[in-house]
């Protein structure tokens, strides 16, 4: 095997491309896909979202997607018709399973939300749907099914 040209990839972050698949109110840009390094199972690149922004609701067909915050505080609404809501900061993950109906708002007025995305397909899938969405969502906080807390 060729290691040389068959190993390792470095992509710098000021070479992503932005000719990836977009969704309104948000930018992505990749740096990890089959064209650019032969990746086979996985697409990585970033999000940005302007202050106050939010994106159109979308999903990811059969992906799964992972969105790590390193700068900001996002905003999660899920479902149907957008009806859950969830916050995340930096250094916190979100998990978004296949198909599920989604839209990420930076939910500062005064800074740049700045996030890290992986997806489990070399190819960047995302379906842009019409969806009205409800007034109030249901806030969700999230429980670890493994490390339950103790009784007290």
């Amino acid at each position: 095997m060729d290691w040389k040209d068959n190993g390792v990839k470095v992509v710098p972050g000021d070479q992503l491309d932005v000719n990836t698949a977009q969704t309104p109110g948000m930018s992505r840009a990749a740096a990890i896909t089959y064209a650019r390094v032969g990746a086979q199972k996985l697409w990585a690149g970033t999000v940005h979202i302007h202050p106050g922004a939010k994106t159109g609701a979308h999903h990811h067909g059969e992906l799964e997607s992972v969105i790590y915050v390193v700068r900001g505080r996002a905003r999660m609404r899920w479902g149907e018709r957008l009806e859950y809501v969830a916050e995340a900061g930096p250094g916190d993950f979100i998990y978004i399973p296949p198909f599920v109906p989604h839209q990420e708002i930076n939910a500062s007025s005064e800074e740049v939300l700045e996030c890290m995305l992986v997806r489990s397909d070399n190819e960047a899938v995302v379906v842009n749907l019409d969806i009205a969405p409800v007034e109030t969502p249901e806030a969700v906080a999230w429980v670890d099914p493994i490390h339950k807390a103790p009784p007290g």
